[in-house]
């Protein structure tokens, strides 16, 4: 990675005359779609836009080849808060403290000096349209997906949502109740997500721009001092993370990771230090990343890079498949970050601040592991099957990345024939310039060629651009509307393209000196290609959605239900109160009960009513789609959903279990008392009822795994209860119980088995605080290993204090590694019991340990009058679960433990053995 802090990016007073003035506050920043400029805006009311190639070429900054400050644009009367390019390239908005949004134009006739300054004008842009409507300032602006909207927000609590063609306003969305200042777009085009101060964030519904959901609890403790609450949505669609969220009733300022469907809040990235006030600024890599490059790209393997920045003087990147931050850049500026962005490549960052300089971060391709081409991002968005509004009749937006001017009038008629020619009913435009042709994500607009809006006449400064016959290879083609609908043309090259590739080309030469004439500015018009673009396979032959399959409850449209809690009432099942008895916590009864489904982005849901006229019910949500639904007699307390089943608990004590196409797998189960916990994975359903009976089956078989089975062994103490209660794929409970022990139940031995405790920290070496991953502590974890390291936290240090018996922590250490073996057998985790036993057989070997090494080579080695060679131990043989020993008296030996052949396990283990001098005669 390259770090710069160029000097010459400044926002001064112009009151001062030295060259030493003051540099003012710079509110925010944004990378041209071609990558060659960025856009500024400051406290001087000014908009600035630098060319990046001196930025990040030393050579380019010493010859100033091209020219460091390109344009300044002075036409706002306040401080600029916010200035953000078209996906297109072809405007730049920007909001100010004079409460106007203001929408900029390339014009190449207004270059040169500046009125009232000395500063000149390499490049012009003229204002195109000033959007008044906001009546207090501008905070932050936001195009969507294909430019087909902007949305402004600001300090009078209002969400104004604009035309991206005509610029009219639509709508006017007024149901923040605080200063809003943050604003960001799915990338589908689907949902449209503010901040504000009123310790909200509310997602709307671009369909009709009603509110689909409202989202709070991680912000209940935060501060409202901060200038702005930017946040931003992951590439994939899948999350948004908003800033100035808080841990530990607002102790811990963290970014918020908001799921999508779902609109609750499960992660936290806290990467910076407890002093930091509050994450100020968010922007996510527009590229989809790879957890392992080596796989396809599915939900489960793709991830993210998001960089965070705070009043700490720090930025964060975190690439989300990783528990820790990339990097953390501490003490970067003098004062709080004000706003962040990340180039089209996906390799370089740049941040400004409040004390008026620009950082810049630029990395290698092989630090941000696992990068996809945008073709990537645009065919798995498909999977959103959302269709994107109509376009204005009479506009299209197929302009390129490419910053270029109108057409001039010799250009025309030739342009007219290349319309006809190469664009179809959609308004697109095909790429024939030579060089590859690529399909580029919808939500980010690429390509180099521009083409101005039809039926409308060209202003002035059009007439005086003459047209260049010089050709310019091909970049990126991006489509000009919202969501999935449609994509580029044909991609057979794509996959030997490198990403560096995929970066749309500047306009202009940046390595010739040919700044000051106005004929060196490239004009692009439509390509005289004739090819069609391809309609996605998501459009029919008419231009109409393929039907989907009927199914119960699948032409409703999704209705989302504010989330509180109801009364109790009657109904409920109660069992009758004894001494002794085991009473657990039931789930309050809520309006909605939402859960994902394992392994994908859909959704179980059940809804209960508030009143009585109307019946609970269950559904399942596949992106906006109903798939089925189904009603119940009794409200909805509990639910889950595995790969394969998915299951609902009602307060009368019953338990439904349905398919994912809504079948019901099995009959109604009934408790007799309702449900406190209820977990699914795979084929295995485990539930704990309040009166402390716990139940697993198998939903394929239709079969219980053991009869049900009292907690009361467990919970010995009235003031003990259980926390947590998770199944694995082969049925094994994990029970967390509040006095800090995990059980499982052994079906082998009909009784709860210790999965670990917390007495282990008392003395063991390698209790799970003490061997975490210097590098990434959540790596390659099994599910004993988490185990243990969900009951590590909340433990006392003074232990350590204490006065202990001399072989105290060797026999803790061997204790809790035998335990640790036992526990993977249970949950049948072979890594872990792998992993314990190397650790086991190393302290044996460096303590000496004969007697007990002797007895492990016996278990592990087996009867040797009675061999099976290892290749004979197959799924389904004879002797793949025990061996019947032919001498009377001896029990029966199993080959294999944890899924794992111990005459292979035994290779290893006497090859530690054989390295230590106690096994010398």
């Amino acid at each position: 990675m390259r770090f710069t802090k160029p000097a010459w990016v400044a926002h001064k007073d112009s009151a001062a005359k030295s060259d030493a003035s003051k540099r003012l506050c710079i509110f925010s920043v944004h990378v041209h779609p071609d990558g060659s400029r960025i856009a500024t805006g400051g406290l001087d009311a000014k908009i600035r836009i630098w060319s990046t190639k001196p930025i990040l070429n030393s050579a380019s900054e010493l010859s100033n080849k091209p020219p460091k400050a390109l344009s300044t644009l002075t036409m706002h009367t306040g401080p600029v808060l916010t200035v953000r390019w078209a996906n297109s390239g072809k405007w730049l908005a920007s909001g100010s403290d004079d409460e106007i949004v203001m929408i900029w134009d390339f014009d190449p006739s207004a270059k040169g000096k500046i009125w009232g300054s000395d500063e000149v004008n390499v490049e012009g842009w003229r204002p195109l349209k000033r959007l008044p409507g906001h009546e207090s300032d501008v905070t932050d602006v936001a195009w969507s997906p294909g430019d087909r909207y902007l949305a402004s927000v600001g300090l009078d609590s209002k969400v104004i949502i604009w035309c991206g063609y005509t610029h009219e306003r639509l709508r006017k969305l007024d149901q923040h109740q605080g200063f809003v200042k943050g604003v960001c777009w799915d990338p589908v085009g689907e949902y449209l997500a503010t901040q504000s101060d009123d310790r909200s964030v509310k997602i709307w519904n671009t369909t009709d721009w009603s509110l689909e959901a409202e989202v709070t609890k991680p912000f209940e403790d935060s501060p409202g001092s901060t200038f702005f609450r930017r946040l931003s949505w992951s590439p994939d669609g899948a999350h948004i993370t908003a800033s100035n969220a808080t841990n530990n009733k607002g102790f811990v300022f963290i970014a918020s990771v908001i799921t999508r469907n779902t609109w609750t809040s499960e992660i936290s990235l806290v990467g910076h230090e407890n002093t930091v006030e509050v994450a100020a600024s968010i922007s996510y890599n527009p590229h989809i990343f790879l957890r392992n490059p080596q796989l396809p790209v599915l939900t489960s393997n793709i991830c993210s890079v998001v960089a965070l920045g705070a009043d700490d003087r720090s930025v964060s990147i975190w690439q989300t498949k990783s528990a820790r931050p990339l990097i953390v850049a501490k003490e970067v500026f003098e004062r709080q970050i004000m706003d962040l962005n990340w180039s089209w490549d996906g390799l370089t960052l740049y941040a400004v601040s409040s004390d008026g300089t620009l950082a810049v971060f630029n990395f290698d391709p092989e630090e941000l592991e696992g990068l996809c081409p945008h073709s990537v991002q645009g065919s798995y968005l498909k999977k959103f099957g959302f269709t994107p509004p109509p376009i204005p009749e009479g506009f299209s937006h197929a302009s390129a990345r490419q910053l270029t001017p109108p057409p001039s009038p010799k250009a025309s008629q030739s342009q007219s024939q290349s319309q006809s020619q190469g664009m179809d009913q959609t308004g697109f435009g095909n790429n024939t310039g030579g060089g590859e042709r690529v399909n580029v994500l919808v939500a980010k607009r690429g390509g180099k060629k521009r083409a101005g809006l039809t039926n409308v006449p060209m202003p002035m400064a059009s007439q005086q651009v003459q047209q260049q016959s010089q050709s310019v290879s091909s970049g990126p083609v991006g489509s000009p509307l919202v969501g999935p609908a449609l994509t580029g043309v044909s991609i057979s090259k794509r996959s030997q393209l490198s990403y560096q590739q995929e970066r749309a080309p500047s306009v202009f030469d940046v390595d010739a000196d040919t700044w000051g004439a106005s004929a060196d500015v490239r004009i692009d018009t439509v390509e005289e290609g004739g090819r069609k673009r391809k309609a996605a396979a998501s459009v029919g032959v008419d231009g109409e959605e393929p039907k989907r399959a009927r199914t119960l409850g699948g032409e409703r449209k999704r209705v989302v239900v504010p989330v509180k809690e109801l009364a109790s009432g009657s109904g409920a099942v109660r069992a009758p109160f004894s001494a002794g008895a085991i009473h657990l916590p039931v789930p309050a009864l809520m309006t909605r009960i939402a859960t994902q489904v394992e392994g994908s982005d859909d959704v179980f849901e059940a809804v209960n009513p508030e009143g009585d006229e109307e019946v609970p019910e269950v559904s399942y949500m596949s992106g906006k789609h109903t798939q089925w639904l189904d009603y119940l007699p009794s409200p909805a307390l509990v639910v889950c959903a595995s790969s394969r089943f998915c299951a609902v608990g009602l307060r009368d004590g019953s338990v439904i279990v349905y398919s994912h196409t809504g079948r019901r797998l099995m009959p109604s189960l009934n408790l007799g008392a309702p449900c406190s916990f209820i977990d699914g994975r795979g084929n295995m359903l485990l539930i704990i009822s309040s009166t402390g009976q716990l139940y697993s089956w198998d939903t394929k078989k239709q079969s219980a795994l053991f009869p049900p089975v009292s907690l009361s062994p467990i919970l010995s103490s009235p003031n003990y209860t259980i926390t947590a209660a998770k199944i694995q794929p082969n049925g094994a409970a994990i029970l967390t119980c509040s006095s800090g022990v995990v059980y499982s139940y052994d079906t082998a031995l009909l009784s709860f088995v210790k999965l670990t405790e917390r007495w282990w920290s008392e003395g063991s070496d390698v209790w799970q605080a003490r061997q975490r991953s210097a590098t990434n502590p959540t790596a390659n974890r099994g599910v004993l290993s988490l185990t243990e390291g969900s009951i590590a936290g909340g433990l006392a240090s003074s232990g350590a204090d204490k006065k202990r018996p001399q072989w105290w922590n060797m026999a803790m250490t061997l204790g809790h590694l035998e335990t640790r073996m036992h526990a993977a057998r249970v949950l049948e985790s072979p890594a872990e019991y792998k992993q314990a036993l190397a650790q086991y057989t190393k302290k044996l070997a460096d303590e000496g340990y004969r007697a007990k090494a002797e007895e492990l080579i016996r278990d592990l080695l087996g009867p040797v009058y009675s061999y099976v060679s290892s290749s004979s131990v197959l799924p389904g043989c004879v002797f793949s679960n025990e061996w019947n020993c032919r001498r009377s008296g001896e029990q029966a030996w199993s080959p294999t433990v944890a899924g794992l052949v111990k005459r292979e396990l035994l290779k290893d283990v006497l090859s530690a053995f054989g390295k230590e001098a106690f096994w010398c005669p």
